[in-house]
Protein backbone atom coordinates (compact mmCIF):
# COMPACT_ATOMS: atom_id res chain seq x y z
CA UNK A 1 0.00 0.00 0.00
CA UNK A 2 1.56 3.35 -0.93
CA UNK A 3 2.58 5.62 1.44
CA UNK A 4 0.21 8.60 1.79
CA UNK A 5 1.47 11.78 0.23
CA UNK A 6 1.29 15.06 2.71
CA UNK A 7 3.24 17.47 0.15
CA UNK A 8 3.38 17.07 -3.43
CA UNK A 9 5.21 19.94 -5.08
CA UNK A 10 5.74 20.25 -8.71
CA UNK A 11 7.85 22.46 -10.62
CA UNK A 12 7.42 25.08 -8.25
CA UNK A 13 8.02 28.80 -8.90
CA UNK A 14 7.77 31.92 -6.69
CA UNK A 15 8.44 35.09 -7.72
CA UNK A 16 8.97 38.82 -5.97
CA UNK A 17 9.36 41.73 -6.85
CA UNK A 18 12.44 44.09 -6.47
CA UNK A 19 13.51 47.58 -6.92
CA UNK A 20 13.11 48.67 -10.46
CA UNK A 21 10.02 46.63 -10.87
CA UNK A 22 12.23 43.78 -11.93
CA UNK A 23 11.27 40.14 -10.74
CA UNK A 24 13.62 38.13 -8.04
CA UNK A 25 12.75 34.04 -8.45
CA UNK A 26 12.34 32.80 -5.23
CA UNK A 27 12.01 29.15 -6.35
CA UNK A 28 12.70 27.77 -9.24
CA UNK A 29 11.17 24.52 -10.24
CA UNK A 30 11.26 22.98 -7.53
CA UNK A 31 10.14 19.55 -7.50
CA UNK A 32 9.36 17.40 -4.05
CA UNK A 33 7.14 15.39 -1.94
CA UNK A 34 6.69 14.93 1.68
CA UNK A 35 5.30 11.16 2.84
CA UNK A 36 3.26 10.83 5.95
CA UNK A 37 5.74 10.47 9.18
CA UNK A 38 8.65 11.52 7.17
CA UNK A 39 10.83 14.15 8.00
CA UNK A 40 13.02 16.74 5.76
CA UNK A 41 15.39 18.94 6.35
CA UNK A 42 15.71 22.30 4.23
CA UNK A 43 19.56 23.59 3.91
CA UNK A 44 21.11 26.82 2.38
CA UNK A 45 22.11 30.38 2.93
CA UNK A 46 20.34 32.96 3.95
CA UNK A 47 18.09 34.11 0.29
CA UNK A 48 18.19 30.29 -1.01
CA UNK A 49 14.04 30.18 -0.45
CA UNK A 50 14.03 27.87 2.55
CA UNK A 51 11.39 29.92 4.04
CA UNK A 52 9.95 31.16 1.30
CA UNK A 53 9.25 27.34 0.78
CA UNK A 54 7.81 27.02 3.99
CA UNK A 55 5.14 29.89 3.71
CA UNK A 56 4.35 28.10 0.19
CA UNK A 57 3.50 25.19 1.19
CA UNK A 58 0.34 26.57 3.63
CA UNK A 59 -0.27 29.33 0.59
CA UNK A 60 0.98 32.20 2.55
CA UNK A 61 2.75 33.09 -0.53
CA UNK A 62 1.50 32.77 -3.93
CA UNK A 63 3.11 30.29 -6.69
CA UNK A 64 4.14 32.08 -9.93
CA UNK A 65 3.97 28.64 -11.53
CA UNK A 66 3.77 24.63 -10.91
CA UNK A 67 1.37 22.88 -8.58
CA UNK A 68 1.35 22.36 -4.49
CA UNK A 69 -0.94 19.93 -3.16
CA UNK A 70 -1.32 19.25 0.56
CA UNK A 71 -3.06 16.55 2.35
CA UNK A 72 -4.14 15.82 -1.66
CA UNK A 73 -5.65 19.03 -2.35
CA UNK A 74 -4.32 21.07 -5.05
CA UNK A 75 -3.72 24.54 -2.99
CA UNK A 76 -4.68 26.75 -6.30
CA UNK A 77 -7.74 24.79 -6.47
CA UNK A 78 -8.77 25.44 -2.79
CA UNK A 79 -11.52 27.77 -1.65
CA UNK A 80 -10.73 30.17 1.83
CA UNK A 81 -12.66 27.57 3.96
CA UNK A 82 -10.83 24.44 2.38
CA UNK A 83 -7.35 26.47 3.03
CA UNK A 84 -8.38 27.27 6.75
CA UNK A 85 -8.90 23.75 7.09
CA UNK A 86 -5.61 22.14 5.83
CA UNK A 87 -3.81 25.13 7.84
CA UNK A 88 -5.42 23.47 11.18
CA UNK A 89 -3.79 20.36 10.28
CA UNK A 90 -0.16 22.08 9.78
CA UNK A 91 2.08 23.74 12.86
CA UNK A 92 4.22 26.32 12.39
CA UNK A 93 7.63 27.42 14.41
CA UNK A 94 8.32 30.87 12.72
CA UNK A 95 11.93 32.22 12.16
CA UNK A 96 11.47 35.08 14.46
CA UNK A 97 9.96 34.17 17.99
CA UNK A 98 10.19 37.78 19.24
CA UNK A 99 7.41 38.94 17.10
CA UNK A 100 5.24 35.87 16.98
CA UNK A 101 4.31 35.57 20.68
CA UNK A 102 1.50 37.80 21.64
CA UNK A 103 2.79 39.97 23.77
CA UNK A 104 -0.24 40.55 25.95
CA UNK A 105 -0.74 36.75 26.56
CA UNK A 106 1.11 34.97 29.48
CA UNK A 107 2.87 31.83 28.36
CA UNK A 108 0.68 29.61 29.20
CA UNK A 109 -2.21 31.49 27.36
CA UNK A 110 -0.18 31.80 24.33
CA UNK A 111 0.34 28.39 24.10
CA UNK A 112 -3.63 27.47 25.15
CA UNK A 113 -4.51 29.72 22.29
CA UNK A 114 -4.56 27.63 19.32
CA UNK A 115 -6.74 25.67 20.70
CA UNK A 116 -9.23 28.38 21.80
CA UNK A 117 -9.38 29.67 18.20
CA UNK A 118 -10.01 26.40 16.55
CA UNK A 119 -12.44 25.82 19.70
CA UNK A 120 -11.62 22.41 20.49
CA UNK A 121 -13.58 20.08 22.69
CA UNK A 122 -11.36 20.05 25.86
CA UNK A 123 -12.23 21.33 28.94
CA UNK A 124 -10.19 24.69 30.53
CA UNK A 125 -8.36 22.69 32.75
CA UNK A 126 -7.67 19.64 30.36
CA UNK A 127 -6.25 22.90 27.92
CA UNK A 128 -3.63 24.10 30.45
CA UNK A 129 -2.87 20.34 31.70
CA UNK A 130 -1.73 20.02 27.70
CA UNK A 131 -0.40 23.25 27.67
CA UNK A 132 1.72 23.28 30.72
CA UNK A 133 3.11 18.98 29.44
CA UNK A 134 3.85 20.23 26.43
CA UNK A 135 5.98 23.59 27.91
CA UNK A 136 7.39 20.88 30.43
CA UNK A 137 8.97 19.00 27.56
CA UNK A 138 10.26 22.10 25.96
CA UNK A 139 12.05 22.59 29.19
CA UNK A 140 9.75 25.09 30.77
CA UNK A 141 7.92 25.26 33.95
CA UNK A 142 7.39 26.93 37.43
CA UNK A 143 4.79 29.58 37.78
CA UNK A 144 6.81 32.21 37.09
CA UNK A 145 7.91 31.09 33.31
CA UNK A 146 4.16 30.52 32.81
CA UNK A 147 2.66 33.58 34.06
CA UNK A 148 5.50 35.09 32.27
CA UNK A 149 4.85 37.61 29.28
CA UNK A 150 6.80 37.50 25.81
CA UNK A 151 8.71 40.65 26.75
CA UNK A 152 10.11 39.02 29.78
CA UNK A 153 11.32 35.65 27.90
CA UNK A 154 14.72 35.65 26.34
CA UNK A 155 14.99 34.31 22.59
CA UNK A 156 15.37 30.70 23.40
CA UNK A 157 12.97 30.64 25.74
CA UNK A 158 10.32 31.97 23.50
CA UNK A 159 11.71 29.45 20.70
CA UNK A 160 10.21 27.06 22.88
CA UNK A 161 7.14 28.58 23.97
CA UNK A 162 6.49 28.76 19.38
CA UNK A 163 7.54 25.32 19.36
CA UNK A 164 4.72 24.08 22.16
CA UNK A 165 2.27 26.39 20.70
CA UNK A 166 2.82 24.81 17.50
CA UNK A 167 2.18 21.52 18.90
CA UNK A 168 -0.78 22.42 20.96
CA UNK A 169 -3.28 21.19 17.95
CA UNK A 170 -1.22 17.71 17.48
CA UNK A 171 -0.14 18.50 13.74
CA UNK A 172 -0.01 16.05 11.20
CA UNK A 173 2.58 18.34 9.58
CA UNK A 174 5.13 20.56 10.91
CA UNK A 175 6.69 23.75 9.68
CA UNK A 176 9.70 23.96 11.45
CA UNK A 177 12.04 27.73 10.22
CA UNK A 178 15.45 27.39 11.73
CA UNK A 179 13.48 26.45 15.49
CA UNK A 180 17.07 26.22 17.36
CA UNK A 181 18.74 29.48 16.09
CA UNK A 182 18.94 30.54 19.51
CA UNK A 183 19.17 27.57 21.60
CA UNK A 184 22.85 25.91 23.39
CA UNK A 185 24.16 22.97 22.23
CA UNK A 186 21.87 20.63 25.38
CA UNK A 187 18.30 22.64 24.90
CA UNK A 188 18.98 22.10 20.74
CA UNK A 189 19.16 18.52 21.02
CA UNK A 190 16.18 18.30 23.70
CA UNK A 191 14.04 20.07 21.08
CA UNK A 192 15.51 17.58 18.10
CA UNK A 193 14.48 14.71 20.65
CA UNK A 194 10.26 16.15 21.05
CA UNK A 195 10.46 16.47 16.84
CA UNK A 196 11.80 13.14 16.96
CA UNK A 197 9.44 11.47 18.97
CA UNK A 198 6.31 13.06 16.96
CA UNK A 199 7.62 12.02 14.00
CA UNK A 200 8.01 8.12 15.40
CA UNK A 201 4.05 8.52 15.89
CA UNK A 202 3.22 9.94 12.52
CA UNK A 203 3.90 13.30 12.40
CA UNK A 204 5.80 14.72 9.21
CA UNK A 205 8.00 17.96 9.21
CA UNK A 206 9.72 20.48 7.21
CA UNK A 207 12.77 21.58 9.01
CA UNK A 208 14.41 24.55 7.85
CA UNK A 209 18.44 25.24 8.46
CA UNK A 210 21.13 26.67 7.18
CA UNK A 211 23.29 24.00 9.41
CA UNK A 212 23.90 20.64 7.40
CA UNK A 213 24.80 18.61 10.77
CA UNK A 214 21.81 19.96 12.47
CA UNK A 215 19.57 19.06 9.50
CA UNK A 216 20.80 15.44 9.69
CA UNK A 217 20.37 15.13 13.22
CA UNK A 218 16.72 16.49 12.27
CA UNK A 219 14.85 14.42 9.61
CA UNK A 220 15.81 11.70 7.51
CA UNK A 221 16.30 13.18 4.49
CA UNK A 222 17.95 16.59 3.16
CA UNK A 223 17.79 18.94 0.31
CA UNK A 224 19.96 21.83 -0.69
CA UNK A 225 18.77 25.04 -1.86
CA UNK A 226 21.17 27.76 -3.56
CA UNK A 227 19.19 30.37 -5.39
CA UNK A 228 16.09 29.00 -4.83
CA UNK A 229 17.47 25.79 -7.15
CA UNK A 230 17.28 22.50 -5.71
CA UNK A 231 20.77 21.02 -6.26
CA UNK A 232 21.40 18.39 -4.02
CA UNK A 233 19.17 15.46 -2.01
CA UNK A 234 18.95 12.68 -0.40
CA UNK A 235 18.83 10.36 2.90
CA UNK A 236 20.76 12.40 5.83
CA UNK A 237 23.89 10.14 6.28
CA UNK A 238 24.70 10.49 2.37
CA UNK A 239 24.10 13.45 2.03
CA UNK A 240 26.52 14.57 5.29
CA UNK A 241 29.72 11.76 4.39
CA UNK A 242 29.31 11.98 0.76
CA UNK A 243 27.63 15.41 -0.84
CA UNK A 244 27.97 15.39 -4.47
CA UNK A 245 27.50 18.79 -5.53
CA UNK A 246 30.40 21.84 -4.97
CA UNK A 247 27.94 23.74 -2.99
CA UNK A 248 26.81 21.49 -0.97
CA UNK A 249 30.82 20.38 0.32
CA UNK A 250 31.06 24.03 1.08
CA UNK A 251 28.10 24.36 3.48
CA UNK A 252 30.18 21.42 5.04
CA UNK A 253 33.91 22.51 5.21
CA UNK A 254 32.32 25.78 6.79
CA UNK A 255 31.00 23.45 9.75
CA UNK A 256 33.23 23.61 13.39
CA UNK A 257 35.22 19.71 12.90
CA UNK A 258 32.84 17.56 14.41
CA UNK A 259 32.02 14.03 13.91
CA UNK A 260 29.67 12.89 11.29
CA UNK A 261 27.18 10.81 11.41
Amino acid sequence: METEKIIEIENLMVEFKSRGAKRHRALDALTLTLARGESLSVVGESGSGKSTLLRSVVALIPAAGGKISLFGKELAAASRRELTALRRRCGYVPQDPYGAIPPGLSVIEAVMEPEIIAGTKRTKAERRARAEALLAEAGLSGERILASRAVGLSGGQRQRVELARALMLEPELLLCDEPTSMQDASTRGEIIEILRRRAEKGMSMLFVTHDLLLAARAAQKIIVLKDGRLCESGESKEVLNAPRHPYTKALLEALPRVSRL
